[in-house]
């Protein structure tokens, strides 16, 4: 590829990946811990009614910036749920779902303790929230348990009856194995009935996974059965440069609703997700910012995200039950495993995060690769060396594309004496250079966009590769040569504070030397200069990025130089240049005669 055209790649490269800049962040503290209840054989049932009552959990302010944080609480009993791969943790405040640790995903890379969703926390996962009497501060009676399922019951003032029942499967016979079965039932005591009412289920709370992650994946999402939406906590954030501008509101949101339908919704960060799909649709999703304590050693605060899906219960009369239901998914983002699902809770995926990915079609590429990726990892059983693979069978399927492109940068690079000369023939006259330059292309038969189409072409897989990589959760603390974890940088030292990542700088390396190989299209000396800063300006772009990145675009650096390589020396020279724009005897034009008659 031509350095012209490789310009405009880099550049492209350089807007997209811009907006992947991030700082370090910071994590909270482990609370007390509660009273456990373990499962281990069934419960009687409660013959006792007990009346909701009050913790001392904290709460906050509605109009309050951020949502508070749960605190301890003596009164809180736990009961444990759990499978090969889960540990649900029920609490009966709420009657709901405290946390859920994977037993799959550790949380940190040397650590033996697994990852918990939804800790710390601001309300328990489908706790019933926006309901006078019965909310995520309500005791909830435990009214029988088995290895598979909890009972809670709460009675509202002697005339509404709340049962909260949930299951959770073994992962056999095609159920997975981190979803959980949850059915909530109100019941008129009184006989008077009870008036339709809004009702809110809390989605938890998710948080930053590490002082690496930059926040890009961390929202709520809700789908309407056609599209998603979005609640990022820059939305609910003041100030920034649109809010100088008089763009957007200058004041910060305590809360932000975004009405319409919703199949599902979802609470997520970069690799975890709480997404809850309810057996009829809810209305709208409410979103409130959590500010959480620091990562130990970052010096920039961490944040997290809390959401609430609402529903409208409908008016109970007589005996008449108003039921609640649906399926709540909380587990890693493995795109093999929620593709699976009926109604397209694998976009909480997220393979087009941004503007520029979505214009390169990385929804609908990004799937393909990431299942194409996960078989070759279960073939080798190394992510590194299926990053690697994945590499080389990119730059094969685009092979035929990029060796175009090497064919017309080098014809392009033949064709720049006389392109230069013609320029200064006809500097004043612009519209005959212009016929004059098209009649060069027509008679050598050069395609001046003949660079940029392959880039084009090729683009939306490389762009999709590059965005899948992101928030696939499969290569959290994976481990490849000297790397310890491909989803964050692979710093190996720190020399006065500054981290020493060697992935990037062999990839900035690797550009350094494919420019020297690529033909030159011009002697544009401003365009010169530009080019050789590209490297470097590239490599701290992606300098802190994942090692799974830095690896992918060093491997592809080194596979485009062996090409480039190959081309440069099996291509053959087409011959003398054609220079349509002089009555000539000869009738090619041949830079190296023209400057014999210079010299005479």
């Amino acid at each position: 590829m031509d350095k012209k055209n490789t310009v405009i790649g880099i550049l492209l490269l350089v807007a997209a990946f811009g907006v992947f800049f991030y700082g370090q962040r910071f994590a909270p503290p482990a609370p007390p811990a509660p009273e456990v209840v373990p499962v281990q054989a069934p419960l009687p049932t409660a013959t006792n009614q007990a009346a909701p009552t009050e913790s001392s959990m904290t709460s906050s302010p509605a109009d309050a910036e951020f949502a508070a944080l749960a605190g301890e609480n003596a009164n809180e009993v736990l009961t444990i749920l759990e499978n090969d791969f889960v540990r649900v943790s029920f609490t009966n405040f709420g009657g709901a779902i405290g946390d859920v640790a994977f037993k799959h995903y550790t949380d940190a890379v040397d650590s033996s303790l697994p990852f918990v969703f939804n800790h710390p926390r601001v309300e328990p996962i489908l706790a019933i929230t926006n309901v006078p009497g019965i909310g995520p501060k309500t005791a909830f009676k435990l009214v029988s348990a088995t290895n598979s399922e909890v009972v809670y019951r709460a009675v509202l003032e002697g005339r509404l009856e709340v049962t909260r029942r949930y299951s959770l499967g073994t992962g056999a016979e095609g159920s997975d194995p981190y979803l959980i079965r949850h059915d909530t039932a109100m019941r008129d005591l009184s006989g008077k009935g009870s008036p339709s009412m809004n009702a809110g289920l809390s989605l938890g709370t998710s948080s930053l996974v590490s002082p690496n992650d930059y926040g890009q994946f961390l929202n709520v999402m809700s789908w309407d059965g056609e599209d998603e939406t979005l609640t990022k906590p820059g939305e609910l954030k003041g100030g920034g440069f649109l809010a100088a501008i008089g763009l957007k509101d200058g004041a910060s949101k305590s809360s932000l609703t975004k009405g319409g339908e919703a199949v599902w919704a979802a609470v997520k960060n970069q690799f975890f997700v709480s997404v809850y799909t309810g057996d009829t649709p809810g209305f709208s999703t409410t979103t409130r910012r959590v500010e959480l304590p620091p990562f130990p050693g970052s010096t920039r605060a961490n944040e997290g995200i809390t959401g609430v899906l609402n529903y409208t219960v409908p008016a109970v009369a007589g005996d008449q039950v108003a039921a609640l239901g649906g399926d709540l998914y909380v587990g890693p983002k493995e795109y093999d495993r929620l593709r699976d699902f009926e109604n397209k809770q694998s976009e909480v995926m997220q393979f087009a995060p941004y503007f520029f990915s979505k214009i390169f079609l990385s929804g609908v590429v990004g799937p393909i690769l990431n299942l194409t990726m996960v078989t070759i990892e279960r073939w080798i059983g190394n992510w590194g060396v299926a990053i690697i693979l994945m590499t080389l069978l990119l730059k094969l399927v685009t092979l035929p594309f990029t060796l175009a492109a090497s064919r017309s940068a080098k014809k392009m690079a033949k064709l720049q004496p006389l392109m230069k000369e013609v320029r200064e023939k006809f500097k004043d006259q612009p519209q005959k250079l212009n016929e004059a330059t098209l009649k060069i292309f027509k008679e050598n038969k050069v395609n001046p966009m003949g660079g940029c189409i392959p880039i084009l072409i090729t683009m939306p897989l490389f762009v999709a590769f590059f965005a899948m990589l992101q928030g696939t959760a499969e290569l959290r603390f994976q481990g490849f040569l000297w790397v310890t974890d491909l989803s964050a940088p692979d710093t190996v030292a720190r020399i006065f504070g500054l981290p020493i990542n060697i992935m990037p700088l062999l990839m900035g390396a690797t550009m350094i030397y494919q420019m020297k190989l690529t033909p030159t299209p011009t002697t544009d000396n401003a365009q010169a200069q530009m080019m050789k800063f590209m490297p470097i300006v590239f490599t701290l772009i992606c300098y802190n990025f994942a090692a799974a990145l830095a690896l992918y675009s060093t491997v592809n650096g080194l596979f485009t130089i062996a090409q480039q390589i190959i081309v440069n020396k099996t291509t053959k020279d087409d011959g003398a240049v054609v220079n349509p724009t002089e009555p000539v005897k000869s009738s090619a034009w041949n830079p190296k005669k023209k400057i014999a008659r210079k010299k005479k």
